[in-house]
């Protein structure tokens, strides 16, 4: 007895999974079963083609994405060997037969499989033959290298710079160089390569650090992970031997997420499967192919060295570079099985507005589904109170829905804080997906930790913490004195710090800096009295240099920091507009309380929190897509370059099609930056959704009352001032970001009024003249 277990793919599908050689691009829409895709193709390679798991190389993204692709193969050929041999189905078997056939399909398939990650899949093959290869200068590792993870190559390129090269940690700041060092072999770059590409005397040094950074790491017979890609390309390039033995043994092969691979894993595919042959017409497909599943829409690593055009040239580098509709070297999946139509169509809209990309419209398998639900809150507390109270007002009135059924996603994690507050407020459990939560990340723990040393001296866990963050020069042995002091005398550390000649005495050199820290948390302590809590905040970041330092690295991350520190000082400004007479004292109990209370236990469904990156290959029933504002999203670096605007509209498709059954877009009116209140004007992106999919609702602060139901108390705002300007059609103004432009039309009357403007350089947009302040220009 025998079945065709291809028989419920989709045309699209099965036309992918059943190509048998040469090289083939599956275009993966969104939800479109690409994974399937995948494991179907391997399954019929082996089943139908008799092909050797062990020739087959199958290459994803993450190491749980391999895990489950080997379940889901291990499954598919246990249910074909419960037909075969039982006439029954596999989940009908007694569990003594399940296991014993799935572990037969274990030994006689999965097991030979070579299936993983970029660095899984090649660390292993260099375990075979790393010794076989020198690089430019002659370094050499044999195989049982270490591999050294992101802390230890930190660590080590902290030491060159700081100890080695005796460099200015501020203008060569250890992990911006790390960072640099990275790029550069993510593009394939020696150190000789890097100082070509920057001749310049940042980049001379940069090379030197990078050179001496590989003299280490053969030192120790280490690779970092950059090299498990970097080293097995110069490999294949200067030993054709080994090419060709790993050539034939991998005879197909399988890339998911192909949009995400940047060049050096490019190189190391093409080198697999063309023998490094150039020419096109010597490529021998016979028993050979390359099958690559991806998407350009869903491009969004390009900070991480991912180059979709990689992608977008497959037809030209593999293919046949036939038109879409003659091609016989690409499948598109185009059917969703994840959203309703609506959310389906405001994606397919929002991304035809991208130039970069292979055309392909997603089609529903579902119904049409509710409308998306647009949101225009005063400010970003209205918009955190709008959500969660519909989260609240949706989990109650449907059974089906728990609170893991529930999304929020955002730009930057900035942005999480006041839905965490809420959420602590209104006793939902809740988990920040790929992040920490807010009250928990480091920077916001070390500001936390200067704050408690100012108002209670006596807590030494916060001085220590503190008391070298930045770098001060303080060592550890200094600051072993000074606490062994302190136990000693029975006292506390501050006493000692506080004390200039104890201090001189246990010090040493480091005296000036400890004195100058104890004198910086004395001045602040002074101003406890008679300071507002976030004038004490901005006093103490600024003469203690901690945004400064973040600063100065100039990487990614540290830019995230910097945006959730100045997150934390809209924290207590608000916390000062919400309660009279507040001290900094009663602003940290009230933080302690929302980092402390912690309702998730293991296995409880959570409302999920996380940024529009870390949502990608996710999926929720409801999904709450907030602070859709320009230069929040799409984000300001973004604003002036068409290729990074492309990408902001590309992670707005992934959010997108997250969402199954309802879709919810919000933004504010206004949003706190660094303190202040400032106009917010809604995203480019909004412009660019279908109108008639959306119900638009446009109150200020929605009336909750606070009842048994649980909805959030609203906090009372003060009363707008209103400018009462008789605004006409043809008008010059003024916008303070945007420049001069003229109203061409005017919306709505007295307090409700909105005007749409033609500036001279950004083109049209609505404006609240109420929140934009606008002037008449004469």
């Amino acid at each position: 007895m025998t079945i065709d277990f291809l028989s419920h793919l989709n045309p699209s599908q099965r036309r992918a999974v059943e190509h048998f050689c040469g090289p083939l691009l599956v275009v993966a829409g969104a939800g479109s079963g690409k994974t399937r895709a995948l494991t179907y193709r391997i399954a019929n390679l082996i089943l139908q083609h008799r092909v050797d798991p062990e020739n087959i190389l199958a290459v994803t993204f993450t190491n749980k994405a391999a895990r489950e692709m080997k379940e889901r193969i291990q499954k598919l050929f246990a249910e074909q060997l419960a037909i075969a041999e039982f006439g029954e189905r596999f989940d009908l078997l007694p569990e003594y037969d399940q296991v014993r056939l799935k572990s037969r399909v274990w030994r006689s398939y999965i097991k030979e499989l070579w299936c993983g990650t970029f660095h899984s899949l090649f660390s292993r093959i260099l375990r075979f033959d790393i010794e076989k290869y020198q690089d430019e200068k002659g370094r050499r590792w044999n195989r049982n290298f270490s591999i050294f993870d992101e802390s230890d190559a930190q660590s080590l390129v902290k030491e060159i710079v700081t100890k080695q090269l005796n460099l200015d940690d501020k203008k060569f700041e250890p992990r911006s160089v790390r960072y640099a060092i990275s790029n550069a072999k993510n593009k394939g770059l020696s150190p000789h390569d890097y100082e070509r590409e920057q001749p310049n005397y940042r980049g001379r040094v940069i090379a030197e650090v990078y050179s001496k950074y590989q003299d280490r790491l053969a030192e120790n017979n280490a690779l970092d992970f950059d090299d498990l890609i970097l080293v097995p390309v110069k490999l294949f390039q200067q030993n054709e031997q080994v090419l060709g033995y790993w050539y034939r043994k991998f005879r197909h092969i399988l890339v998911d997420e192909y949009q995400d691979t940047n060049r050096t894993q490019y190189d190391l595919i093409r080198l697999l499967v063309t023998h490094g042959e150039t020419n096109k017409n010597n490529w021998d497909w016979r028993d050979r192919s390359v099958f690559v599943v991806g998407d350009a829409d869903q491009s969004i690593y390009s900070f991480r060295m991912a180059d979709f055009t990689i992608l977008l040239e497959f037809q030209q580098d593999f293919g046949d570079g036939l038109p879409d509709e003659d091609t016989r070297t690409m499948v598109k999946l185009e059917e969703n099985y994840r959203s309703c139509e609506n959310i389906l169509q405001a994606a397919n809209q929002l991304i035809e507005n991208n130039t970069q990309r292979i055309d392909k419209v997603l089609r529903a398998t579902r119904g049409a589904g509710e409308q998306i639900y647009f949101f225009k809150a005063d400010d970003e507390i209205a918009e955190a109170e709008f959500v969660i109270n519909q989260i609240r007002k949706l989990e109650r009135e449907n059974p089906e829905l728990n609170w893991g059924s529930f999304a929020i996603l955002y730009r930057t994690n900035a942005q999480s804080r006041p839905f965490e507050d809420l959420l602590v407020r209104a006793q939902i459990p809740y988990t920040v997906v790929g992040g920490l939560k807010f009250y928990d990340r480091k920077e916001i723990k070390d500001v936390l930790a200067y704050l408690r040393a100012i108002t209670n001296p006596a807590d030494t866990v916060s001085l220590l913490r503190v008391i070298n963050t930045p770098r001060r020069g303080i060592g550890k042995a200094t600051i072993d004195n000074l606490v062994g002091a302190a136990q000693e005398l029975g006292t506390t550390l501050w006493e000692i710090l506080s004390d200039q000649t104890s201090v001189n005495t246990l010090a040493g050199r480091s005296a000036k800096s400890v004195n100058n820290f104890a004198a910086m948390i004395s001045r602040w302590q002074a101003e406890l009295a008679t300071m507002p809590a976030s004038d004490i905040l901005q006093g103490i970041l600024e003469d203690s240099g901690y945004v400064q330092d973040l600063m100065s690295q100039g990487t990614d991350e540290a830019e995230d920091r910097v945006q959730n520190v100045q997150e934390l000082f809209n924290a207590v400004r608000q916390f000062e507009e919400e309660n009279e007479e507040v001290s900094l004292g009663d602003f940290l109990a009230s933080a302690a309380l929302s980092s402390d209370l912690d309702n998730l236990k293991e296995g409880q469904a959570a409302v999920s929190l996380m940024t529009l990156h870390a949502s990608k290959g996710l999926e929720f029933p409801v999904v709450y897509m907030v602070g859709l504002e320009q230069g929040l999203f799409p984000n300001y670096r973004s604003m002036n370059d068409p290729s990074a605007l492309e990408e902001e509209r590309r992670l707005c498709y992934v959010g997108i099609t997250r969402a199954q059954e309802r879709l919810f877009i919000s933004h504010a009116r206004e949003r706190r930056l660094y303190g202040n209140r400032e106009p917010a004007v809604r995203s480019q992106f909004l412009e660019e959704l279908p109108e008639e999919l959306l119900v638009t609702h446009r109150p200020g602060r929605m009336a909750y009352a606070k009842s048994a139901s649980g909805s959030i108390p609203q906090r009372e705002t003060k009363a707008r001032q209103s400018v009462t300007e008789n605004w006409q059609v043809g008008d010059r103004v003024l916008h303070k970001i945007f420049g001069e432009g003229e109203i061409t039309h005017v919306f709505g009357s007295g307090r409700k009024i909105s005007v749409a403007i033609k500036f001279d350089q950004l083109g049209q947009k609505i404006i609240d003249p109420q929140v934009a302040q606008l002037q008449r220009v004469d």
